[in-house]
């Protein structure tokens, strides 16, 4: 099997089918605790969530929920297209061992086309703390044609998360985009 490296998934030429790892890789014990996403320009809070404390984390789930709980839809609505740049605001836990150089590579494409890829990485983490991390995505020109298809086809448009701690992957999460207009 090949083994999952920073730069295998840099080179993914589409969405992969299958999560790349198991849930059992989070030896790091990395929980998310909070994530929002907002538009740098207005301030405006486009999508937020938060994890209850008393909510069982992923690897409690039976493993048939596991890998739902790994995906996620955005409902956006075609004026997303219009923002510049959007942050992306995780908290998050780590156990007890060090985290050194961890790292996430986001790949967008609709379809099969990719439309961008993000890398972030957050240098250190100290056992048994709880870290906030902002990551800032340029939104990429995106010609007339295609965005009016991404808008006329909801979840065409997909993400592969990938987080690694140093070259080991040890998450892997999903995400759906839908721009069409609100009802």
């Amino acid at each position: 099997m090949q083994q999952v490296t920073p730069a295998y998934v840099r080179n993914l030429n589409g969405i992969t089918q299958d999560f790349l790892c198991p849930v059992s890789a989070n030896t790091y014990n990395i929980q998310f605790l909070k994530f929002r996403i907002r538009d740098m320009d207005s301030g405006q809070t486009l999508f937020e969530v938060e994890r209850d404390q008393d909510e069982e984390s992923i690897e409690n789930l039976p493993p048939e929920y596991q890998d739902e709980a790994r995906r996620i839809k955005y409902h956006f609505g075609p004026q997303f297209f219009e923002l510049k740049t959007v942050g992306a605001q995780l908290t998050f836990s780590v156990g007890n061992k060090p985290v050194k150089n961890f790292t996430i590579i986001e790949r967008h494409y609709f379809k099969d086309h990719l439309l961008r890829s993000y890398e972030f990485q957050f240098p250190f983490c100290i056992p048994d703390s709880t870290n906030t991390w902002e990551h800032i995505y340029t939104i990429p020109e995106i010609d007339e044609a295609m965005r009016q298809e991404m808008i006329d086809n909801p979840f065409q448009t997909k993400s592969d998360s990938f987080y690694f701690v140093g070259e080991q992957l040890v998450m892997h999460n999903k995400a759906e985009y839908d721009y069409s207009p609100f009802d």
